[in-house]
């Protein structure tokens, strides 16, 4: 008895000290923890004073804006009164010489005279942007450079778009927005491989969408019109990891319950064939762009642009 008496007390002895020893490493632990935080502050204090170093000396994350700034505020600094100067958006599609017996025949631009109108773009003050720039500078007045911002952009994905227009822009530091249909175009006629559309997008481009096959939009039930619209969006976006903002109406056919689709398909606007200026206080699902032809020349087009600015007549029976 004597003896399991005194092995009992042992026992109690032992349970007793390992809750002192566990009690004890939990409130280590807690301290531990307030100092971490203590440091924390005191780190992001003195990073917000200007010294941008005590945060990345001790491996605390820091703001990837400028010092002296929070998360926030570099939105505060970006965000302005927003944009209220039209842009002009030209419309291209095919960048080579028209084949005997096209059908459009102003459809093709031939290389030099391409290159001759972006120079001579140039050479009066203006350069390209995309559609997600004009937007911003709209919304919350994110400048678009020095000059004038004109966007230059690209139907149905025709291969000359990949080897003769970029070239062009690329070598004046200049981008495109491609209005991508993911099937339809003839082989004879040459479309984007995947490849060749990652080229356009690591070249700065943006990449937009007319849908699935450039399909006649009015014409289809609603079922039809999501797979042309949202699905299409979908498509591009897991393909090749852009956000595909903008849509624009295959032959610039739309009515409203095209325009609802497009809008319910998660795009922020799109583009038409109505000739004009994209202005601030537009419509955003009926934008207007200015059609670029065969045989425009240089000092054509600048004459074109600042001919039609405000302009917006109803859409003509082109099929762009």
């Amino acid at each position: 008895m004597d003896q399991l008496r005194e092995e009992t007390l042992i026992s109690r002895r032992e349970r007793r000290r390992r809750e002192v020893r566990r009690r004890r490493l939990i409130a280590g632990a807690v301290l531990a923890v307030l100092a971490l935080a203590a440091a924390g502050v005191v780190i992001g204090s003195s990073g917000s004073r200007g010294s941008p170093s005590a945060g990345a000396a001790k491996g605390v994350p820091r703001d990837t804006g400028a010092p002296g700034t929070t998360r926030s505020a570099p939105k505060a600094v970006r965000d302005g009164p927003p944009g209220t100067t039209p842009v002009p958006i030209l419309m291209y599609h095919v960048i080579a010489a028209p084949p005997a017996g096209a059908p459009f025949p102003g459809l093709y631009v031939p290389p030099q005279e391409f290159e001759e109108q972006m120079h001579a773009l140039r050479s009066a003050g203006w350069h390209a942007v995309t559609l997600d720039q004009v937007r911003a500078y709209w919304l919350h007045g994110t400048p678009l450079g020095p000059g004038r911002p004109i966007v230059v952009s690209f139907d149905n994905g025709y291969q000359s778009q990949y080897t003769k227009a970029l070239p062009v822009l690329r070598s004046m530091g200049w981008v495109g927005d491609e209005n991508i249909q993911l099937s339809g175009l003839p082989p004879s006629q040459g479309g984007l491989g995947s490849d060749e559309v990652r080229g356009l997008i690591a070249a700065g481009w943006e990449l937009d969408t007319q849908g699935i096959s450039h399909a006649d939009l009015i014409t289809l039930d609603p079922q039809q019109l999501a797979y042309q619209v949202a699905y299409a969006r979908r498509v591009l976006q897991q393909r090749y990891h852009v956000p595909v903002n903008w849509f624009c109406y295959p032959s610039g056919h739309y009515d409203d319950a095209v325009v609802d689709e497009v809008r319910a398909a998660g795009f922020v606007g799109s583009t038409t064939v109505v000739p004009g200026w994209a202005a601030p206080g537009d419509d955003p699902y009926r934008l207007h762009r200015l059609r670029v032809l065969g045989g425009t020349s240089g000092a054509a087009l600048l004459q074109l642009i600042d001919g039609t600015r405000g302009e917006g007549p109803a859409p003509d029976s082109y099929d762009g």
